[in-house]
């Protein structure tokens, strides 16, 4: 019976604690789902599909790069805050010097990179990550 009391004595003195108290325990900020916050520099690889040859870039943004016969255009990088899962989106002006191909002008997100991409029979374009 002794042992029981002991074990009790705990809960009953936090159920006894006022009301007032709650109130200043304030939650932790969280950021809206939509949030980014901008950075200056991506680093985007480039695969040549033909020759199985990896390039990496490391552009900042208003730069641009050329890789054989693509030209790529870093226009915006951002990430996620780090209060919500991390991605990177880049905003991307690819073309390319050969007629027929089609360019990609768009965003890129780096976890999602089926989501937007360039379609193109020669070279696979990939965000890596924006910092």
């Amino acid at each position: 019976m002794k042992a029981f009391r002991l074990l009790t004595l705990p809960i009953v003195a936090l159920l006894a604690l006022p009301a007032w108290a709650a109130d200043e325990v304030t939650p932790p900020g969280i950021s809206p789902p939509d949030s980014w916050v901008p950075r200056s520099e991506a680093t985007i690889r480039v695969l040549d599909k033909v020759s199985a040859q990896a390039s990496t870039l490391r552009l900042r943004v208003g730069d641009s790069a050329t890789v054989e016969t693509l030209t790529i255009t870093l226009r915006a990088c951002a990430v996620r805050p780090p209060d919500l899962p991390q991605d990177s989106t880049a905003m991307l002006d690819i073309t390319d010097s050969r007629p027929g191909t089609s360019d990609f002008h768009g965003w890129m997100f780096s976890g999602e990179p089926a989501v937007a991409m360039l379609e193109h029979p020669v070279y696979g374009v990939r965000l890596v990550r924006c910092q």
